[in-house]
């Protein structure tokens, strides 16, 4: 069977693919941090370019780099020394609080629930020895032996820091030559392909740009918003439940999932559960709406184009192949593959395969 050399380019090109999934996939838990550094190197080059223009061009390029990459490595352990107030806060009063809840479902609702036909029977004596002996020991106890239980198991242990410790280098690295990299890979693309590639390049580069700038504004206002709610009702973790719940929102329904947990938890331990509950669906489902109707398409945009079932696919597609870092970067890796999938259906509907001649 004699190919066309179109038969023939096309076939290289898809082996060429194969072989670089391939090699993807096999290499994955080692490319993991690489990965990491180059979405975000993705990201934050435009700011070390701002940041030198401001200075007129005189502040070094390596200079930029260092403020920049400091600069958000110092908002990232903000965001997560926010969970350290809620843990310390609660898990000494869940200790206390949770025995008197088993008690209270054990007389209030187990006898609801068995009129209904459904036989409940909760041992509350022994929950609440479990209870004392889960939380009997203090936060900074707890985090002693998280650190123990880190050193006992040394391979995981040390693929996590080596991980944590490689990705700021590697992203310093990204960031000082960021454009000597791009130059290298636009080297690489053959010359007929170079207009369709530009043209691709500058595409995603609208869509991912919209689409961060917009997620950005999403979640500040959303931080805001969850704050001061949860406040307006009295929650005493107000500021840092709210504050995580707006930012954890660039992980799509996993960061809403956790923020939900933690005023659930802390609203339970506050107030009566009635009143946790109700705070919570006020909130938490306003807030929703407010992020689906009213933020996301005003600041985000449709621009993307992504459906909620193609959002949901991602994540769990992109979660099962790179675990919680595919979660998330599977939204904007996502809109790369909406504008490759819109061009490739553009060539298909207009080649001769589809038009039947």
């Amino acid at each position: 069977m004699q190919f066309t050399p179109a038969q023939q380019q096309a076939l290289a090109w898809t082996g060429l693919s194969g072989v670089v999934a391939l090699v993807l996939w096999l290499l994955g838990p080692v490319l993991m941090p690489f990965v990491v550094a180059a979405v975000l190197a993705y990201v934050l080059s435009p700011l070390v370019r701002s940041l030198q223009r401001a200075c007129g061009g005189r502040l070094p390029r390596l200079v930029a780099v260092v403020l920049v990459e400091v600069l958000f490595l110092l908002l990232l352990v903000a965001l997560f020394t926010l969970l350290i107030p809620i843990l310390a806060n609660e898990l000494p009063r869940m200790r206390d609080q949770l025995p008197v809840l088993v008690e209270r479902l054990q007389t209030d609702i187990a006898p609801w629930l068995q009129a209904k036909g459904i036989p409940v029977m909760l041992d509350s004596a022994s929950i609440k020895a479990f209870v004392l002996q889960t939380f009997s020991t203090s936060f900074d106890d707890g985090f002693k032996q998280a650190l123990t239980s880190l050193r006992i198991g040394g391979s995981v242990a040390l693929a996590v820091v080596g991980n944590l410790v490689l990705i700021p280098v590697v992203l310093f690295y990204l960031l000082v030559d960021w454009q000597r990299f791009v130059r290298h890979v636009e080297a690489l693309v053959p010359m007929p392909a170079r207009d369709a590639y530009d043209s691709f390049v500058n595409e995603c580069d609208e869509v991912l740009g919209q689409y961060l700038r917009g997620q950005l504004s999403v979640m500040a206002l959303l931080a805001v918003y969850y704050s001061v709610a949860l406040w307006a009702f009295g929650l005493e973790l107000a500021f840092p439940i709210g504050v995580f719940t707006g930012l954890a929102v660039f992980v799509p329904y996993v960061g809403y999932g956790v923020g939900l947990a933690l005023a659930i938890l802390a609203g339970v331990l506050q107030f009566a559960p009635s009143e946790a509950l109700l705070m919570v669906a006020v909130v938490y489902g306003l807030g929703q709406l407010i992020e689906s109707f009213v933020l996301t398409p005003r600041l985000v945009g449709e621009r993307i184009g992504l459906h909620p079932l193609h959002v949901i696919f991602a994540l769990m597609a992109f979660g099962q192949l790179f675990g919680f870092v595919g979660v998330l970067v599977a939204l904007p890796a996502s809109a790369v593959l909406l504008v490759a999938i819109r061009r490739l259906r553009a060539q298909y509907q207009a080649s001769a395969l589809y038009r039947g001649v």
